[in-house]
C-alpha cells in the first residue's frame, strides 16, 4: 500500500499522480470537452483517457497536446489535434486519392 497524502505533489516538476488527474475537467479552447476517467501507462509516453460523451478518447500526456494544467481549478487545458473531440466537417477532411489514371478510363 502506498502512503502519501493525496494532497501532495510529487517532488519532481509537471509531476502528478493519477488520483490527482481523474476527475478533473477537460477544456479546448475555454469549452469543456470531457473529463478525465484514469490514466494508462504506456512504454513512450502516458495517456490521459477522457470520456468525451459516450466515448472515451486516448490523449498523450505530453505538453504539446497538454499544456496546462491546474489541480487547485480542476482542470486541465488540451491542444488536440482536429477531430479528436469533433467530428471533422468534410471541408477539413482529407480527400480520398483520385484512382490511376488507366482505372479511371476504364469505368
Amino acid at each position: 500500500m502506498l502512503d502519501t497524502d493525496a494532497d501532495k505533489l510529487p517532488e519532481e516538476p509537471d509531476a502528478w499522480y493519477d488520483h490527482q488527474l481523474v476527475g478533473l475537467k477537460v477544456l479546448r479552447d475555454g469549452v469543456e470537452v470531457g473529463e478525465v476517467v484514469r490514466v494508462e501507462h504506456m512504454p513512450a509516453q502516458d495517456l490521459l483517457i477522457i470520456q468525451n460523451g459516450e466515448r472515451e478518447v486516448m490523449l498523450p500526456f505530453v505538453k504539446a497536446m497538454v499544456p496546462s494544467l491546474d489541480i487547485a481549478a480542476g482542470t486541465i487545458t488540451v491542444t488536440p489535434p482536429i477531430g479528436l473531440f469533433e467530428e471533422v466537417l468534410p471541408e477539413l477532411a482529407t480527400p480520398e486519392p483520385a484512382p490511376p489514371a488507366d482505372e479511371a478510363s476504364e469505368e
